[in-house]
Protein backbone atom coordinates (compact mmCIF):
# COMPACT_ATOMS: atom_id res chain seq x y z
CA UNK A 1 0.00 0.00 0.00
CA UNK A 2 1.56 3.04 -1.22
CA UNK A 3 1.85 5.79 1.46
CA UNK A 4 0.44 9.04 0.83
CA UNK A 5 2.58 12.04 -0.53
CA UNK A 6 3.24 14.71 2.37
CA UNK A 7 1.97 18.50 1.96
CA UNK A 8 4.75 20.53 2.06
CA UNK A 9 7.33 23.18 -0.46
CA UNK A 10 10.25 23.55 -1.48
CA UNK A 11 12.56 26.00 -0.11
CA UNK A 12 16.67 26.13 -1.64
CA UNK A 13 16.23 22.59 -3.21
CA UNK A 14 14.96 20.93 0.56
CA UNK A 15 11.43 20.18 0.92
CA UNK A 16 9.57 21.36 3.92
CA UNK A 17 6.64 19.43 5.03
CA UNK A 18 3.68 21.10 6.43
CA UNK A 19 3.75 21.28 10.23
CA UNK A 20 6.83 20.57 10.55
CA UNK A 21 9.53 22.45 12.81
CA UNK A 22 11.36 23.58 10.03
CA UNK A 23 7.76 24.72 8.57
CA UNK A 24 7.15 26.38 11.73
CA UNK A 25 10.15 28.20 12.40
CA UNK A 26 9.99 29.51 8.56
CA UNK A 27 6.36 30.78 9.08
CA UNK A 28 7.95 32.50 12.31
CA UNK A 29 10.57 34.31 9.84
CA UNK A 30 8.52 35.26 7.67
CA UNK A 31 5.87 36.97 9.97
CA UNK A 32 8.59 38.12 11.91
CA UNK A 33 9.68 39.90 8.66
CA UNK A 34 6.60 41.23 7.98
CA UNK A 35 5.88 42.85 11.21
CA UNK A 36 9.43 44.09 10.92
CA UNK A 37 8.29 45.67 7.36
CA UNK A 38 5.29 46.92 8.54
CA UNK A 39 6.79 48.87 11.42
CA UNK A 40 9.46 50.68 9.16
CA UNK A 41 6.55 51.50 6.67
CA UNK A 42 4.79 52.85 9.72
CA UNK A 43 7.85 54.84 10.86
CA UNK A 44 8.85 56.51 7.83
CA UNK A 45 5.18 57.14 6.84
CA UNK A 46 5.21 59.33 10.76
CA UNK A 47 8.22 60.78 10.04
CA UNK A 48 7.40 62.24 6.62
CA UNK A 49 3.86 63.46 8.08
CA UNK A 50 6.07 65.27 10.63
CA UNK A 51 8.78 66.68 7.78
CA UNK A 52 5.61 67.83 5.90
CA UNK A 53 4.62 69.78 9.49
CA UNK A 54 7.98 71.52 9.62
CA UNK A 55 7.46 72.27 6.12
CA UNK A 56 4.58 74.30 6.89
CA UNK A 57 7.12 76.73 9.19
CA UNK A 58 9.61 77.04 6.40
CA UNK A 59 10.45 80.48 4.90
CA UNK A 60 9.45 81.20 1.40
CA UNK A 61 12.53 81.69 0.13
CA UNK A 62 14.04 78.35 1.53
CA UNK A 63 11.21 76.55 0.53
CA UNK A 64 10.90 78.02 -3.27
CA UNK A 65 14.45 76.34 -3.63
CA UNK A 66 13.53 72.63 -2.63
CA UNK A 67 12.07 70.38 -5.83
CA UNK A 68 8.68 69.71 -4.37
CA UNK A 69 6.01 69.04 -6.92
CA UNK A 70 3.12 71.45 -7.72
CA UNK A 71 0.78 68.69 -6.49
CA UNK A 72 2.55 69.18 -2.87
CA UNK A 73 3.10 72.55 -3.19
CA UNK A 74 -0.24 73.35 -3.56
CA UNK A 75 -1.78 70.73 -0.64
CA UNK A 76 1.06 72.33 1.62
CA UNK A 77 -0.39 75.97 0.68
CA UNK A 78 -3.83 74.40 1.19
CA UNK A 79 -2.82 72.88 4.73
CA UNK A 80 -1.56 76.54 6.00
CA UNK A 81 -4.82 77.76 5.22
CA UNK A 82 -7.04 75.45 6.78
CA UNK A 83 -8.07 75.93 10.22
CA UNK A 84 -10.54 73.11 11.38
CA UNK A 85 -8.42 70.43 14.06
CA UNK A 86 -9.95 67.55 11.68
CA UNK A 87 -9.63 69.11 8.42
CA UNK A 88 -5.82 69.97 8.86
CA UNK A 89 -5.25 66.32 10.55
CA UNK A 90 -6.69 64.80 7.07
CA UNK A 91 -4.81 67.27 4.81
CA UNK A 92 -1.57 66.24 6.61
CA UNK A 93 -1.68 62.87 5.68
CA UNK A 94 -2.30 63.76 2.37
CA UNK A 95 0.78 65.88 2.39
CA UNK A 96 2.51 62.92 4.22
CA UNK A 97 1.78 60.69 1.29
CA UNK A 98 2.86 62.97 -1.24
CA UNK A 99 5.75 63.11 0.58
CA UNK A 100 6.05 59.66 0.33
CA UNK A 101 6.38 60.08 -3.25
CA UNK A 102 9.80 62.02 -3.38
CA UNK A 103 13.06 61.17 -4.56
CA UNK A 104 15.59 60.64 -1.71
CA UNK A 105 17.77 63.64 -2.88
CA UNK A 106 14.37 66.12 -2.60
CA UNK A 107 14.06 64.83 0.70
CA UNK A 108 17.38 65.55 1.80
CA UNK A 109 16.88 69.01 0.32
CA UNK A 110 13.52 69.27 2.76
CA UNK A 111 15.99 68.13 5.67
CA UNK A 112 18.77 70.71 5.17
CA UNK A 113 16.48 73.48 4.36
CA UNK A 114 14.66 72.87 7.91
CA UNK A 115 18.74 72.45 9.83
CA UNK A 116 19.25 75.95 8.14
CA UNK A 117 15.96 77.41 9.24
CA UNK A 118 16.93 76.24 12.47
CA UNK A 119 20.64 76.89 12.89
CA UNK A 120 19.37 80.54 11.41
CA UNK A 121 16.93 80.69 14.65
CA UNK A 122 19.58 79.73 17.23
CA UNK A 123 21.82 82.06 15.68
CA UNK A 124 19.53 85.19 16.07
CA UNK A 125 18.20 83.88 19.36
CA UNK A 126 22.04 83.93 20.64
CA UNK A 127 22.52 87.25 19.29
CA UNK A 128 19.58 88.54 20.73
CA UNK A 129 20.41 87.39 24.18
CA UNK A 130 24.20 88.79 23.81
CA UNK A 131 22.75 92.30 23.10
CA UNK A 132 20.71 92.51 26.31
CA UNK A 133 23.88 91.62 27.79
CA UNK A 134 25.41 93.86 26.68
CA UNK A 135 23.11 96.81 26.81
CA UNK A 136 22.41 95.78 30.75
CA UNK A 137 26.23 95.68 31.20
CA UNK A 138 26.93 98.94 29.32
CA UNK A 139 24.33 100.84 31.75
CA UNK A 140 25.27 99.19 35.29
CA UNK A 141 29.09 98.89 34.89
CA UNK A 142 31.32 102.29 33.90
CA UNK A 143 33.91 100.29 33.20
CA UNK A 144 31.90 98.05 30.13
CA UNK A 145 32.00 101.02 27.60
CA UNK A 146 35.45 100.99 27.09
CA UNK A 147 35.36 97.35 26.52
CA UNK A 148 32.91 97.61 24.11
CA UNK A 149 34.45 100.42 22.32
CA UNK A 150 37.86 98.08 22.74
CA UNK A 151 35.86 95.56 20.54
CA UNK A 152 33.69 97.29 18.20
CA UNK A 153 35.64 100.80 17.46
CA UNK A 154 32.75 101.50 14.92
CA UNK A 155 30.28 102.88 17.16
CA UNK A 156 29.39 106.44 17.79
CA UNK A 157 30.37 107.39 20.97
CA UNK A 158 28.96 110.68 21.29
CA UNK A 159 25.73 108.83 21.22
CA UNK A 160 26.38 105.99 23.13
CA UNK A 161 27.19 107.75 26.19
CA UNK A 162 24.32 109.89 25.79
CA UNK A 163 21.89 107.08 25.63
CA UNK A 164 23.74 105.31 28.50
CA UNK A 165 23.53 108.58 31.18
CA UNK A 166 20.11 108.99 30.03
CA UNK A 167 19.36 105.34 30.85
CA UNK A 168 21.07 105.73 34.04
CA UNK A 169 18.59 108.58 34.83
CA UNK A 170 15.68 106.79 33.57
CA UNK A 171 16.43 103.82 35.66
CA UNK A 172 16.93 105.86 39.37
CA UNK A 173 14.06 104.95 41.83
CA UNK A 174 11.33 108.00 41.95
CA UNK A 175 11.54 108.25 45.56
CA UNK A 176 12.52 106.56 48.71
CA UNK A 177 9.33 105.17 48.93
CA UNK A 178 9.55 103.23 45.88
CA UNK A 179 12.99 101.82 47.15
CA UNK A 180 11.19 100.60 50.45
CA UNK A 181 8.25 98.89 47.88
CA UNK A 182 10.93 97.53 45.68
CA UNK A 183 9.93 99.05 42.83
CA UNK A 184 11.31 97.65 39.57
CA UNK A 185 13.81 100.81 37.57
CA UNK A 186 12.11 102.41 35.32
CA UNK A 187 13.51 101.53 31.43
CA UNK A 188 12.77 104.67 29.00
CA UNK A 189 13.49 105.17 25.29
CA UNK A 190 17.04 105.35 25.91
CA UNK A 191 17.15 101.86 27.45
CA UNK A 192 15.48 100.51 24.27
CA UNK A 193 18.06 102.52 22.13
CA UNK A 194 20.88 100.97 23.71
CA UNK A 195 19.95 97.38 22.61
CA UNK A 196 18.69 98.61 19.26
CA UNK A 197 22.13 100.25 18.67
CA UNK A 198 24.20 97.22 20.35
CA UNK A 199 22.11 94.00 18.14
CA UNK A 200 22.44 96.29 14.80
CA UNK A 201 26.10 96.42 15.90
CA UNK A 202 26.49 92.88 16.70
CA UNK A 203 24.78 91.64 13.88
CA UNK A 204 26.83 94.04 11.51
CA UNK A 205 29.94 92.69 12.91
CA UNK A 206 28.58 89.34 12.55
CA UNK A 207 28.28 89.88 8.76
CA UNK A 208 31.48 91.34 8.10
CA UNK A 209 33.76 88.48 9.86
CA UNK A 210 31.46 85.88 8.20
CA UNK A 211 32.20 87.16 4.88
CA UNK A 212 36.06 87.71 5.68
CA UNK A 213 35.75 84.45 6.63
CA UNK A 214 34.14 83.30 2.87
CA UNK A 215 36.74 85.34 1.46
CA UNK A 216 39.99 83.78 2.68
CA UNK A 217 38.23 80.26 2.18
CA UNK A 218 37.74 81.55 -1.86
CA UNK A 219 41.63 82.66 -1.12
CA UNK A 220 42.62 79.06 -0.17
CA UNK A 221 41.22 77.46 -3.40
Amino acid sequence: MSRKPKKGYYVRGQFIAEGSAEDLELKRELKGTDEASRTDLKRESTELQKLGVELLTLRADLLARLDLSDKLRDALAEAKRITNFEGKRRQMQFVGKLMRLLEPEALAGVRAALDEQHKGSAQATLALHQAEQWRDRLIAQDDAFGVWIDEFPGTDTQQLRALIRQARKDALPPDKAAVSQGLAPRQGRAYREIFQLVREQLTSTAADRAAAGSDLAADAD
